[in-house]
């Protein structure tokens, strides 16, 4: 079978690619499969930053409906609970992961680019999170954490659609690049110049103090620093910025 999900890693930058354009990206179980896979893989090597991106003229036009046909209730089940670890994959990986993301991004195209740690979009992106006008249940908690819950229940109910802009606006991606490779390279290399712990220690703040209140919060930074110093990788970023500073 031809691999749906392709991995490079050159330099310390990871470069996942859904690569099913002949379906313009849907999601299918195999994919999801090998979505997993490619993150577990990053996570077992020397990867500072992860540019995850579509090949072909569509990001991923949402899961791949065809191949329920036919299938029962306990078969599709498994297929979405494919799905959802996929995502938390996505999610979990321990170094940033930036979603590039062009064209249509529909129901699974959405979670996948929501799952990253922030995403950058082409001008001509184009986002849907159709679900319930499929017959199906999705994308009712990433969405709303990520732009509020009032307004995913528009998106949700009416099936509308939203620009590139619109996206921004919302909070789905962070910038409109004019150029996606080029924005997506920039920013990998913003990344990758910084002590890769600190970043993972920094990351792993953010998300479980996201889940807390401010006390609980300041706790789990406390314990990101204590174990930074621990590790000693904090005196090369003072030696480097008193080098800049000079």
């Amino acid at each position: 079978m031809t691999s749906r999900v392709t991995l490079d890693v050159t330099d310390g930058i990871a470069r996942v690619e859904l690569s099913r354009p002949e379906a313009r990206n849907a999601l299918d179980l195999p994919m999801c499969h090998e979505l997993r896979e490619a993150f577990d893989t990053i996570d077992a090597e020397d990867v500072r930053v992860v540019l995850l991106s579509g090949a072909g003229p569509v990001f991923c036009a949402g899961a791949d409906l065809k191949e329920r046909t036919g299938k029962d209730a306990a078969w599709v089940r498994r297929r979405r609970v494919a799905s959802f670890a996929a995502y938390a994959a996505i999610e979990a990986c321990r170094c940033p992961v930036v979603a590039l993301v062009h064209g249509t991004v529909v129901g699974s195209g959405g979670e996948i680019t929501l799952a990253a740690d922030f995403a950058l979009a082409a001008e001509n992106a184009v986002f849907r999170f159709p679900e319930p006008h499929w017959g199906t249940v999705g994308a009712t908690q990433r969405l709303q954490r990520a732009i509020g819950k009032r307004r995913a229940k528009e998106l949700l109910y009416t099936n509308t659609s939203l620009t590139a802009a619109e996206a921004a606006s919302l909070g789905l991606v962070n910038r409109v690049v004019p150029d996606l490779a080029a924005a997506g390279a920039e920013t990998a290399a913003a990344i990758a110049v910084a002590p890769p712990s600190a970043i993972a220690l920094t990351k792993r703040a953010l998300d479980l103090g996201a889940e807390t209140d401010l006390d609980r919060g300041i706790r789990i930074e406390m314990a990101a620093i204590e174990q930074n110093l621990a590790e000693g990788t904090w005196r090369d970023g003072v030696a480097r910025f008193a080098g800049e500073a000079s």
